[in-house]
């Protein structure tokens, strides 16, 4: 398989076969909370996709050519949150600025993309993987699509079963478990169809 065949396979992992919710369960938080309308699901997959590309970069920047020289690797998951929070807060006062609709509907789940397990999660990957600081940076831009993927298809679901006729045991939240559960295993198929290209 030549090289342009392993970067498709590394981005159809990253988005389907690894994806972030469905397959490692992480940033399950936000997933769960802002993926009530279309809308709102893009605008946090945006912005969760421009973090966690920034995060890749700078993460990778600051653990090999300041934390490894001075043996400092073990402060790594603490330079790693500062990171993420400068990026967070940069994003929120553009988001404040550009679109305060938008602002206001992800509301408290805007600033909590600092404690996104998924974003500290694709800055660990990279450094235990190895990658360099492109593969680092393409690594956090394929797994935030597949978080945003994830999200905004749940979104599409979950307004659809506002209007469906749901047991009354089931609705809001159970139900959003449930599907969130069955995408999951639907997700799980992608690993078997990829199996035999690695």
């Amino acid at each position: 398989m030549g090289e342009i065949g392993k970067f498709l396979l590394f981005m159809v992992s990253c988005i389907l076969t690894n994806n972030f919710i469905f397959s490692r369960f992480l940033g399950c938080c936000p997933f769960l909370g802002v993926s009530n309308k279309v809308e709102t699901a893009v605008g946090m997959g945006v912005a969760v996709t421009f973090v966690m590309a920034l995060a890749s970069l700078f993460t990778h920047l600051v653990y090999n050519y300041i934390l490894i020289p001075l043996k400092l690797e073990y402060l790594s998951t603490i330079a790693f949150i500062l990171i993420i929070a400068g990026l967070v807060q940069f994003v929120e006062m553009f988001i404040r600025k550009s679109s305060p609709s938008l602002y206001k509907s992800l509301g408290i789940y805007l600033p909590l993309i600092t404690t996104n397990c998924a974003v500290l999660g694709v800055a660990i990957l990279n450094v235990s993987n190895s990658y360099g600081i492109v593969y680092s940076v393409f690594n956090g831009v394929f797994s935030a699509l597949g978080f945003m993927l994830a999200i905004v298809l749940m979104a599409g679901v979950r307004e659809r079963l506002e209007t469906s006729n749901i047991p009354k045991c089931l609705k809001g939240f159970p139900i959003s478990l449930i599907t969130a559960g069955l995408m999951s295993m639907a997700f799980m198929g992608f690993k078997g169809l990829f199996a035999g290209l690695s």
